[in-house]
């Protein structure tokens, strides 16, 4: 979660859904989890509803979708309630009259059929705290196809369905229909999408779509959105799915409407006073009693069994996981990628006794795409360093990188993205040395984590890239590794 105060300026606060009783994420596969967490707000409660969605093949999903509240946004939060799992992008839609409506896409599993069976509206009892009444499809979509990720604004008179459509990739885009009923029938935008980047590969921001309106104090609308930002034309994010904001003018005729269509890459901001926050430290140093809220974990939280910032002071101790294709107790900590240009450091302490432990960092996509620098025992006792590489699920070594490291007690490591580059580099306490490869940063994508088989709905990936520090006990012995401080700059 991340907040403003005058939609220029942002903070990250950290997750919401921390604890397993939130959400449990234990086996769950790469790209699956939360999927589009809407937060919304009635009777002095926030609202937050969230799909977690179990599956993503074949055309199933199982996206099951849970509400929990809170009286203020930094929680207490209640136990999760489960709502149905017909489909995921769930949000809630408060009207006028007091009454609560969840919406969203309508899943259908039968081969042959549209997937995206439209959009769903059913009754959502707050006092109750449960879904009441039949579901009803308000919305099949345009011929874009795809439509999902549903939200509705009640403004003068009208009601404004918008959705996302065209797949989240290359022809996503946001459609807005409206009605003078809340069931509809809905009429879409003759103008068409309110926002799209198809047929402009020369703009920064691609796959604009997938959108959420935001009216200011002054009157003024935004509308949020996802994009990508590709390093060559249509090709490869590694950076992932982003977050952008667009100024919004409504129409003679009654349209939200974006300036051409298209994604802007400056907007101008709104008649609010500046509210910048202070520029989080580019060094962690691990003195605090939490993780930052930049730090994420992988499939589990940052529990102190595994993750400690205690047993030894102004240090963080990881006690090492699974493998590499583990889903249940992976040991990573690590923060997205926010930046084509960008680098982490660490010093670290490790002490392996077997081939099965590893510590380092890593550039991170998911189970098949990742680089690894990292420490570990050989069968002759040396410790040494080593880089691993797996792309697609195949594994590469490099012998040529391999450092003897036994006479040292800390080591400095580091990864670096420039651009479709990724390099690693190791300072053994008298300055930084390059390991000798080059890799290819560009497997950290969602373009290349997606699996196409033919006849098949095409598995897309949805994660972006990571840049953090792992821990590998695959034996299962009890070591950690500790690590003396983090830095993260842009370069």
């Amino acid at each position: 979660m991340h907040h403003s105060r005058d939609l220029v300026h942002w903070r990250p606060l950290g997750g919401l859904l921390t604890e397993r009783r939130l959400l449990d994420l234990r086996g769950t596969t790469d790209s699956c989890g939360v999927w589009a967490p809407d937060l919304s707000y009635a009777d002095g409660l926030f609202y937050l509803v969230y799909s977690d969605v179990s599956s993503f093949s074949n055309g199933y999903w199982d996206p099951q979708n849970y509400l929990i509240t809170a009286p203020d946004i930094s929680g207490p939060w209640s136990d999760p309630v489960p709502l149905h799992a017909h489909g995921f992008d769930a949000s809630l839609f408060h009207d006028e009259d007091g009454s609560s409506w969840l919406l969203s896409m309508s899943a259908d599993w039968r081969p042959g059929r549209n997937r995206f069976g439209g959009i769903e509206i059913q009754r959502f009892d707050r006092e109750k705290r449960r879904l009441v009444g039949d579901p009803v499809i308000i919305f099949t979509g345009t011929e874009a196809g795809y439509t999902e990720a549903p939200h509705i604004y009640r403004h003068n008179g009208w009601y404004y369905l918008m959705t996302a459509e065209g797949g989240t990739s290359w022809n996503h885009q946001i459609t807005v229909a409206r009605s003078r009923s809340l069931f509809g029938p809905y009429e879409p935008d003759p103008a068409g999408p309110m926002l799209t980047s198809v047929g402009h590969p020369e703009l920064t921001l691609q796959k604009a779509g997938h959108g959420s309106l935001v009216c200011t104090q002054t009157g003024q609308w935004y509308v949020a959105h996802l994009v990508g930002r590709p390093y060559t034309p249509l090709g490869k994010c590694v950076l992932g799915r982003e977050t952008a904001i667009q100024a919004v003018t409504w129409s003679d005729d009654g349209w939200p409407r974006v300036a051409g269509g298209i994604p802007a890459d400056e907007v101008p901001g709104p008649d609010l006073p500046p509210h910048p926050w202070p520029e989080p430290p580019e060094v962690d140093d691990f003195d605090e009693p939490t993780l930052r809220p930049e730090w994420s974990t992988l499939r589990r939280p940052a529990t102190p069994d595994w993750v400690t910032l205690t047993e030894r002071p102004s240090h963080l101790r990881i006690y090492g996981g699974q493998s590499p294709v583990g889903r249940q107790r992976p040991s990573l900590v690590a923060r997205r990628v926010s930046m084509s240009r960008c680098q982490l450091e660490t010093v670290m302490e490790f002490q392996p006794t077997s081939h099965r432990h590893l510590a380092g960092v890593t550039g991170y996509y998911n189970v098949n795409n990742w680089h690894f620098l990292y420490v570990t025992r050989a069968d002759d006792g040396r410790r040494v360093l080593s880089v691993l590489t797996c792309d697609g699920g195949h594994r590469r070594t490099y012998p040529e990188a391999e450092v003897d490291v036994s006479h040292l007690e800390r080591v400095g490591l580091r990864v670096t993205f420039d651009g479709p580059q990724l390099r690693f580099a190791y300072d053994p306490g008298d300055g930084w040395r390059e390991v000798p490869v080059e890799l290819d940063a560009t497997i950290l994508s969602d373009e290349h984590a997606a699996r196409i088989v033919p006849g098949e709905p095409e598995l897309w990936g949805f994660t972006g890239a990571m840049v953090g520090l792992w821990v590998q006990d695959i034996g299962a012995d009890g070591v950690y590794a500790d690590f003396d401080y983090v830095a993260y700059r842009e370069l």
